[in-house]
């Protein structure tokens, strides 16, 4: 017992792979679900929200670059996810790997920075639904707009926290509790319904490539990569790169793919078709909705919450039969990606609570509906919580330096158990592993230390509330195998 206590890779493989019970996560999700998933998570955020933002502030056009960035850095990552949760189809994800290869309290570091990472992309989510829902009300002549459709604190572009006099943005808080309600119906039931509204904003998000497209002003384009403004991170490829890391988080849902693992009828095949695949087609989408987007309007334009809608208005009269459409198209696939999120965050919850580091309610199964109640209901209201109080800026850029370190410790992770236990069953392997890993650590470290200084005061902060809640709580309590690798008390299915 101790600090440095691990969990070996045969105890949690045996335990998820135990028969089914009716107080265990049941598998019901197939590779086309996985994949809908990811995808339902990814194809959201990035392209109608945080797009526009990052384009403005950061890297003008080039915020393409910034995608195939962001995407290179997590091809590696997904490639180390796709290893790791084959080996151990659990359901913490980038939690349980660090458990595994490095310990108690590193795993409780990268587990509480998960949760920063899926809270935090939750409510950015719950704002830009909110902003886009008030877009489409205003087109059918209601103004849609007051204290109770605004956060009451804004970022100002001095990076400095202001009253608004706002009471709370409402919209954002529902959505978040309707979804949490959604969810415990089931993981089954919630995958049909994300199979559906993927389908659908896959047709949407195609829509504005394909009639986009044709109306690009390739004046826009000029410069390509604007000349910085005298700050790091402003513009020129310091930009770039900054917008990458900014932009970083529109990546996340593969990995929530990983938290689903213990869930899957067939981990060791279908979970890395899924993380890969989402991958893949997102990354493509990313890269024809950047263009078009810094196509049909100037990019200084695009500092908005609803950012396609923008580009959508800047493109003239002729693209305004799509507004509506896009505009439900948002509304509808930031839906699935609220879901996705907060399935994956009340499954981070479910593995804590295992190991003893979260209350053991938290690992509760209800045993009609197989999924952790309680967990999805915290989950619920502390998103509804900051999608009413906080910016979406704010919002955003905690997410990314959350989820760039959960994905250096995953890359990390494959390293380090390729040394020490070489032996392991790998049904997937991570092709030139030492090299891939290698760059994804080293390419998601730089983008991480390219985020702003006070996004790292920020997370620091949030992290010295995790080392204290560890240690006057999960530390006492920890149910962790020792280093050999014995049960340590935790019995029954992951």
């Amino acid at each position: 017992m101790g600090i440095w206590s691990k969990r070996s890779a045969e105890v949690l493989r045996h335990e998820a792979l135990q028969e089914d019970s009716a107080t265990s996560l049941r598998r019901s999700l197939g590779p086309w679900s996985l994949t809908a998933l990811g995808i339902g998570a990814i194809v959201g955020a990035g392209i109608f929200v945080v797009t526009g933002t990052a384009a403005a502030e950061y890297a003008g056009p080039a915020i393409i670059i910034s995608f195939l960035l962001a995407a290179f850095a997590c091809t590696c990552a997904a490639l180390c996810y796709a290893e790791l949760a084959a080996m151990v189809p659990v359901s913490g994800g980038a939690y349980s790997y660090a458990y595994m290869a490095f310990g108690e309290l590193p795993a409780w570091v990268l587990g509480w920075s998960l949760i920063c990472e899926f809270l935090f992309a939750a409510a950015t989510i719950s704002v830009g639904w909110s902003a886009y829902l008030s877009s489409l009300i205003s087109m059918a002549g209601i103004h849609a707009a007051g204290p109770l459709w605004r956060a009451p604190i804004t970022l100002d572009p001095g990076r400095a926290l202001h009253l608004t006099g706002a009471v709370a943005n409402v919209p954002a808080a529902l959505l978040a509790l309707v979804m949490g309600a959604a969810l415990m119906r089931g993981a089954q039931a919630s995958a049909r319904v994300n199979n559906v509204i993927v389908a659908i904003k896959l047709a949407v998000v195609l829509a504005f490539i394909g009639f986009g497209a044709s109306h690009v002003r390739p004046a826009n384009w000029t410069p390509f990569i604007p000349p910085n403004l005298g700050e790091f991170g402003r513009f020129g490829w310091s930009g770039v790169f900054r917008a990458a890391g900014v932009i970083f988080f529109a990546f996340l849902g593969f990995d929530c793919v990983s938290t689903a693992a213990r869930e899957a009828r067939n981990p060791s095949r279908d979970t890395p078709v899924g993380i890969l695949g989402s991958l893949l087609a997102c990354t493509v989408l990313y890269v024809a909705v950047g263009l078009v987007l810094t196509g049909l309007s100037p990019y200084h334009e695009l500092a908005v919450a609803d950012p396609l809608l923008a580009a959508l208005r800047g493109g003239g009269p002729s693209l305004a039969f799509l507004q509506p459409l896009i505009g439900l198209g948002a509304l509808i696939g930031l839906t699935s990606v609220m879901l996705v999120l907060l399935f994956a965050q009340s499954r981070i919850f479910h593995a804590m609570a295992r190991d003893g580091l979260l209350p053991a309610a938290f690992a509760r199964v209800h045993r009609t509906a197989a999924v952790p109640r309680l967990g999805i209901a915290v989950a619920a209201v502390a998103t509804a919580a900051l999608g009413a109080l906080f910016p979406i800026e704010l919002l955003s850029e905690l997410i990314s330096i959350g989820t760039l370190f959960a994905f250096v410790v995953v890359c990390a992770s494959v390293l380090l158990l390729r040394h020490t236990q070489p032996s392991l069953p790998r049904p997937f392997r991570v092709p030139w592993a030492p090299l891939v890993s290698g760059l994804g650590a080293l390419t998601c470290g730089y983008l991480m230390f390219s985020l702003p200084f006070d996004t790292w005061l920020r997370f620091l902060g949030w992290m010295l509330v995790g080392l204290a809640l560890y240690f006057l709580y999960g530390f006492r309590r920890s149910a962790a195998a020792d280093t050999t690798g014995a049960a340590g008390g935790l019995d029954g299915p992951i």
